[in-house]
This record gives structure tokens, C-alpha cells and sequence, in this order.
């Protein structure tokens, strides 16, 4: 995902005068394309806004302090919202809970003094529907249908977009308190760019990030697949891989470490990629795959990667992954280093070390020309300034924000949070998975509470309404098992098209799923044409 940095890098270089004064706006606006427009200097605010103990927030990385910032820095620059009396919503982060919470927002009626400025807040320039990266390795759609930019998507609403990342956040409705002599101003937040916003309310949707520190070299050798920018990876992979493997006798080695929806639809995708080219070796610590899964998917799944060769490693854990160089093991195993075996190995192997998780099984060493990480993701939410007041998030374990039924965090009234971002409990006690089904229910219901919390109306419970579960298992095949009819599992190319067009209806905006569901009818029809004309011709011949 894109990073401001180097913007910000460059406005630390120049004075505070040649930024905003003089008539020198210009060189921010170079800076930061879009922001010239939108700011201002606010000293009498900052000098009630304490910049000497704000902590690290939510900068992609685990564990990354941040240098205090002391009274003597220069003032940050502060984003000029249009309207002053107008409430004022920030939502950081452009997901499935971000993005479609701010088109909530935009479709709802309000009253004129009352309906709110949006401004959203996403490290990338792309929304990603990331239940649909797997076609980006199987060839079947376009980046730009699954990963449209921010800016087209918003182009016709009144939401503003920002491309940051958040660095510090400071709230100031700690129960109720509303900022310093009562003000409506409900906190801030300042993105990396050096950019401070105050903003009436606060939507926290910032997704997750894949965990690869719990395991020795995962970090280090193994690619994640969440993030538009990990399809990127596995593809350009797999396609060095495929030119380098071509018309040789080796196959090409995949481990897909975990078997949950998203390593089995990795395995399922990857091996019909490679067909006899390659294997792919799934490693799961539990003894079944997807066991959350209804047991139609699991079972249309399980028939799938067997039809399809995928090796199945139940009940081990991965113990570490090493890197290993095809020269070295020539050597080890011949004995014998020629400048032959040095021209055609120049590739990277990897040697993983399983140990059994279940008793009567032996530890296994397998070897790999890529590992696919799929287990494991932590939250990117921002940590509070330590100070004497509790004004710290409440955060369970795993990094999630506790939140109300209403979506709300809980001890300030200001803030909601959704998706990887939140931890609520369904009524049996349990928490909610995060799915984009999940996110995509829960930015409807936080935009509806937004809405009545700003109108002085009640607010709605959460009711997550499970509709099914979908999942896909290659090109033409999928498996979809609908929860209004018990027992039903769709399968093969009805499941399929069925997972497509429900995806379709869950697009943004109407323009955009217009031009996908286009483009996805032109691609069918020259492929039922492609495969008439193959049909036709075998006919032929036979006769």
C-alpha cells in the first residue's frame, strides 16, 4: 500500500512560513496534491492539545514507538473542514466496514444543518474486494474490478479522500468528556504526513494485517495473501517460477500453510494454475479443513483438492522455514558443484520443519519452492497517550477494540468501531469472525448510528444475520451453501456463477458493479464462444 512518507519527509525540510505563508501555498500542494485547499494553522487549538505524550498508532508494523513530539516542533498543519457548524466524521480506513460506513452515510436523508462531512482516511489508493483476489491468480478478472480507485468510487458523493496512514490519535469523549470547555470537537488525529484533523466522530476500520512473526522464517520467507500487493507477489512468483520450470522434468513446489477459507482457496486456485506442473501441499494443525465451514463447502472442497493432486497435511504445525540454495543441496547430495548446476539453480528453495500436533504421526521435512502464509492476522488499531486519565482504548487480546451492541467503543461515545477493528460478541457470547460478510452488515448499521447519534435519536443493536457462506475453488468452480435453505450446497459452475453475482450486488457503487457485471458478460461470452468453436472442431476431426 502506498505510504506518505516521503511527503512528509519533505515538508519537515521547510519552514512553517514557506508552507502556508508568504504565498508559498503552492509547495504543499506539490507535496500533498489535494490538501491546499484544506488547511490551516491553529495555534490557539494546539496550544490546548498535549503533543508531548502522544504514543505509536497504527503504522503497519507491530511494536514501532514513535518519537514523543515535543511544544518546540513546529505546529502541524490542521485539515479546514468546509462547513464549521456541520458535524464532522473521520473514518480511517477504506475497507469493507470504511468504505461502504461513508456510502451509507452519503445515502441516507438528513437535514440540511445536519448532514455530516465525511472524510476518509486509507493508506492505499484502492479499494480492495478481497474475497475476489484469488481470480487475480487465476487470470478470470482485472485489477481494476476488484481493486477500483478511491477517487472514481467517491467521484459523484460528497465524501473526501485522503491516501495516509494514521500516526497518532488523541480522543478527547472519554465518558462524555467532549474536548477542553465542553467543545463538540470529539478528538483528533494525525496521519504521517503531518496532517491533524479534529473530527465530531471517529470511525475505526482498519482492517488487519497478516501475523507471519509466530513462526521462525515465516516473516522472512513466506508471502502473505491479503492485500492486493500479496497477489501481486504470489503472481509475479508463480510466473517466474512457471518460466523458469518450463519444459524441465522438476515440478514446481507449493506449501500453503493453513487450511482454513483462505488456504483452501489458495491450494484449490494455485493447483489448477499450475496443473501438472507443479504440487501443492496444504499443512493444517487441525485435523479437517475449513472446520467452520458448513460440511457441503467442506466436503465440495475436500473433492476438489483431491481431484486436483493436493497433498493434505492434517494435524502438524510448522516448526520453522529455512532457506536453502538449490547449489547447496546439489552439493549435499551429489557431492559435486558444477558451473552447470550454477547457471540453472539460481532460484530460492525452502525447507520447512513440521512437527505432529497429533499423536501416531513423525515429523516432516518438506521442501518448497514458494510458502503461502495464511494463518494468523492482527489488527492495526492505534494505541492511546499513556497519561493519568484512562483514555486508552479498551482492547481485548488479540488488538480488537470492545465495543457496545450499538458498534460504539466502549467508554466513548464518539467512536465506533467495525470489522477487524472491533470485538463484539454475538448472543451466545461468542465473537463475531471477521468476514467481509460481517464488516459489510456492520458499516450499514454503524452509518444508521451515526445518523441517529447526530439526529439525538436511538441507536440500533447489532444483529449479524448470517446469509451463508461462499468460497472458490478455481475457474468455473465454486461452492455456495445459502443459509435460508438448510442443507443446500450449490456446486461446480452453478456455485460459481451464483458466488459471482451475488459479489456483483455487493459492489460500492452502482456505476462501478454497471462496468464490472459489462465486463464480466463480455468475458463469458467469448469464452462460450471459445469453447463452442473447441467443441465444434474435436467434432470435426473425430468425423
Amino acid at each position: 500500500m502506498a505510504f506518505l512518507a516521503s511527503s512528509a519527509s519533505a515538508v519537515a525540510h521547510l519552514p512553517f512560513s514557506e508552507i502556508f505563508g508568504g504565498g508559498k501555498g503552492k509547495k504543499w500542494n506539490q507535496l500533498c496534491p489535494g490538501y491546499s485547499t484544506r488547511l490551516r494553522a491553529g495555534p490557539s487549538f494546539l496550544s490546548k492539545f498535549r503533543t508531548s505524550t502522544f504514543a505509536s498508532a497504527a503504522t503497519g508494523k507491530a511494536g514501532g514507538a514513535v518519537p514523543e513530539i515535543s511544544q518546540a516542533d513546529k505546529t502541524p498543519p490542521i485539515y479546514s473542514w468546509p462547513h464549521n457548524k456541520k458535524p464532522r466524521v473521520c473514518i480511517l480506513g477504506g475497507g469493507f466496514g470504511g468504505l461502504y460506513t461513508a456510502l451509507r452515510l452519503e445515502s441516507l436523508v438528513w437535514p440540511d444543518d445536519k448532514k455530516p462531512q465525511v472524510l476518509l482516511v486509507d493508506q492505499s489508493e484502492r479499494f480492495v474486494f478481497k474475497p475476489m483476489l484469488y481470480e487475480l491468480l487465476s487470470g478470470e478478472v482485472d485489477a481494476w474490478e476488484i481493486a477500483p480507485l478511491f477517487s472514481e468510487l467517491l467521484a459523484n458523493t460528497g465524501v473526501e479522500f485522503f491516501q495516509d496512514r494514521v500516526k497518532l490519535l488523541h480522543p478527547s469523549d472519554y465518558w462524555g468528556t467532549n474536548g477542553p470547555k465542553q467543545s463538540s470537537c470529539g478528538g483528533t488525529v494525525l496521519l504521517d504526513s503531518g496532517l491533524l484533523i479534529e473530527y465530531d466522530w471517529l470511525v475505526l476500520a482498519l482492517g488487519a494485517e497478516a501475523k507471519l512473526d509466530i513462526v521462525p522464517g515465516a516473516l522472512e520467507f513466506a508471502l502473505p495473501f491479503s492485500t492486493l500487493e500479496d497477489a501481486y507477489k504470489v503472481d509475479k512468483k508463480l510466473r517466474a517460477l512457471e518460466r523458469r520450470k518450463f519444459g524441465k522434468d522438476s515440478l514446481i513446489r507449493v506449501a500453503v500453510v493453513g487450511c482454513g477459507y483462505s488456504g483452501v482457496e489458495l491450494a484449490a486456485t494455485v493447483s489448477e494454475r499450475l496443473k501438472d506442473r507443479g504440487i501443492v501441499q496444504a499443512i493444517n494443525v487441525g485435523t479437517t479443513i475449513c472446520p467452520t465451514a458448513p460440511a457441503g463447502n467442506r466436503e465440495a472442497a475436500l473433492k476438489v483438492l483431491s481431484s486436483r493432486k493436493v497433498q493434505l497435511l492434517l494435524g502438524y504445525f510448522v516448526r520453522c522455514i529455512q532457506r536453502v540454495s538449490d547449489v547447496e543441496a546439489s552439493a549435499d547430495a551429489t557431492g559435486i558443484r558444477e558451473s552447470q548446476d550454477i547457471a540453472e539453480c539460481n532460484s530460492e528453495k525452502y525447507v520447512l520443519e513440521l512437527q505432529p500436533a497429533e499423536k501416531g504421526l513423525k515429523s516432516q521435512i518438506l521442501e518448497a519452492d514458494l510458502v503461502l502464509w495464511t494463518v494468523g492476522s492482527k489488527p492495526l488499531l492505534p494505541e492511546l497517550e499513556p497519561c493519568d486519565k484512562p483514555h486508552e482504548l479498551p482492547l481485548n487480546a488479540s488488538g480488537q477494540a470492545e465495543t457496545d451492541e450499538t458498534l460504539r467503543v466502549k467508554g466513548h461515545p464518539r467512536i465506533f468501531a467495525l470489522g477487524d477493528s472491533s470485538a463484539l460478541r454475538d448472543s451466545t457470547g461468542r465473537l463475531l469472525p471477521a468476514t467481509a460478510q460481517v464488516a459489510f452488515q456492520q458499516a450499514d448499521f454503524t452509518g444508521w448510528n451515526l445518523w441517529a447519534a447526530i439526529n439525538h435519536r436511538p441507536l440500533l443493536p447489532f444483529r449479524f444475520q448470517n446469509l451463508g457462506e461462499m468460497m472458490t475453488l478455481g475457474r468455473n468452480d465454486a461452492a455456495i451453501s445459502p443459509s435460508f435453505i438448510e442443507g443446500l450446497t450449490l456446486e461446480g459452475p452453478i456455485g460459481h456463477a451464483a458466488r459471482k453475482i451475488a459479489y456483483l450486488i455487493r459492489l460500492p457503487t452502482e456505476e462501478h458493479r454497471f462496468k464490472v457485471g459489462l465486463s464480466w458478460f463480455a468475458k463469458s461470452a467469448i469464452d462460450s464462444v471459445a469453447s463452442l468453436q473447441s467443441t465444434v472442431t474435436k467434432v470435426l476431426s473425430g468425423s
